[in-house]
């Protein structure tokens, strides 16, 4: 048993779907959630800027002492060398590997569709993980940044006209490719799976990172014996606007809502490992 929190960042709002799983799976267990509101999105940045505010992220979730962190966020997930993280004093765990093995169950055809940001596409982190699980299946990737600004500013809701538009630019070349199931490789994405599924059609399987990482995590607790006998409270760091998150990540969460939020200086956080 450890009663040590759980460490869940993302680089805004996206990662709070995983906070959500945990906290269905996982109810005893407390979290403590940093969202970079302050610097989101991540995933047109460039690899060196990535893993600066990774690390810069990891160390803060360090500092509370956290159990094991959780980068729910497919595009650090998909850009932090293995290196980085298993010299990490705690288990680390991405969002890349439990959803491409869910992705390669689900599939019926071997054509899986992949979207993330343009930094998670262009990593091909997802595609090495499939192939290595179904040597046979087709991948068909797509690069969809505007979805994380989306999110960010409300644009939610099935038949939202101006996010419904952006998706049907989007995945049009993933229909046309005939995908059976298709990976939201970015926990933002979750949010709008409901316009998403809508424009794919029923036929497709979507896959929900933060759904998948929170099992995931699960099984490394229990494999671990760190599970918790808590009252399973959340607190929240951001590094913008605590009103504005509070806001929203009622929204999110739903009936999962509540905790305290404080706006933090994220730079002052630098990771220090021995083997980076």
């Amino acid at each position: 048993m450890d009663n040590r929190p759980i460490g869940v960042f993302d680089s805004g709002l996206g990662g709070l779907t995983a906070v959500r799983e945990l906290k269905k799976v996982l109810p005893n267990e407390n979290i403590i959630y940093f969202g970079d509101t302050g610097r989101v999105p991540y995933g047109g940045r460039s690899t060196k800027t990535i893993l600066q505010y990774a690390k810069e992220d990891i160390a803060f979730l360090l500092s509370k002492d956290v159990k094991c962190v959780m980068a729910a966020c497919g595009t650090v997930s998909s850009t932090l060398p293995a290196s980085v993280a298993q010299a990490l004093p705690v288990p680390f765990i991405g969002v890349v590997e439990a959803t491409a093995k869910a992705a390669a169950k689900a599939t019926r055809s071997g054509i899986i569709g992949i979207i993330g940001t343009a930094a998670t596409v262009r990593s091909k982190s997802y595609e090495q993980q499939l192939k290595a699980l179904l040597p046979n299946c087709t991948t068909v990737a797509r690069a969809c940044p505007m979805f994380v600004p989306l999110v960010e500013n409300g644009y939610l809701g099935k038949g939202n006209p101006i996010t419904t538009a952006i998706a049907q630019e989007y995945l049009q070349p993933l229909k046309e490719a005939g995908v059976d199931t298709l990976i939201m490789g970015c926990t933002h994405y979750p949010l709008i799976a409901d316009i998403i599924g809508e424009v794919m059609g029923d036929s497709v399987r979507l896959i929900d990172p933060g759904k998948e990482t929170a099992h995931a995590a699960q099984q490394i607790l229990q494999q671990k014996d760190l599970l918790a006998r808590n009252n399973g409270k959340a607190d929240y760091f951001v590094s913008d606007s605590v009103d504005s998150f509070r806001t929203i990540a009622n929204l999110f969460l739903g009936e999962y809502a509540g905790g305290d939020v404080t706006q933090i200086d994220i730079d002052r956080y630098q990771l220090t490992i021995s083997n980076p």
